[in-house]
């Protein structure tokens, strides 16, 4: 028998998990898309890239949740959780690492070259809350992550 954890698939925390993966990632892509010269760098394509498909997976997983609340169905069996365990490592693990690389391109702007100090300070300030919203993304993903670690261990 699974256990059943706060955040787990098929609950009410865990839709409310993905919800918010869906949307973080969604307002950081939206953030970059939206800010001059973003294309110009690869950093923050990975990201746009990364968290599309961390929008896609999250939007996923969130209509399989509500699907099981509204039809009072357990979607925690190993097979499932063994998926959902996949999914989420591969997504955060590509969240993270394209977080962290752009992180890196917005400091090396903002406190080494202070290219933001100029008239791109409005860019730059896009730029540093998509990344926020990236990393924000990422700890859900890492929290669902380790609850389906968990459940999966409960086995």
């Amino acid at each position: 028998m699974m256990k059943r954890l706060l955040g787990g698939p098929g609950t009410i925390s865990g839709f409310l998990l993905r919800f918010g993966q869906c949307a973080f990632g969604a307002a950081s892509i939206a953030i970059m898309v939206t800010s001059f010269g973003f294309s110009s760098y690869t950093a923050f394509c990975y990201l746009i890239a990364s968290m599309g498909l961390q929008v896609l997976w999250s939007f996923g997983l969130a209509c399989l949740d509500i699907y099981a609340l509204r039809r009072k169905r357990d979607l925690q069996n190993p097979i499932l959780v063994s998926l959902f365990v996949v999914g989420d490592w591969v997504t955060a693990t590509l969240s993270l690492a394209a977080a962290c690389s752009s992180a890196g391109i917005v400091v090396l702007y903002a406190r080494d070259l202070t290219v933001c100090a100029t008239s791109k300070r409005l860019t730059c300030n896009r730029y540093q809350v998509s990344v926020a919203m990236a990393f924000l993304t990422w700890v859900l993903t890492a929290m669902s992550s380790h609850v389906m670690f968990w459940i999966l261990a409960s086995v």
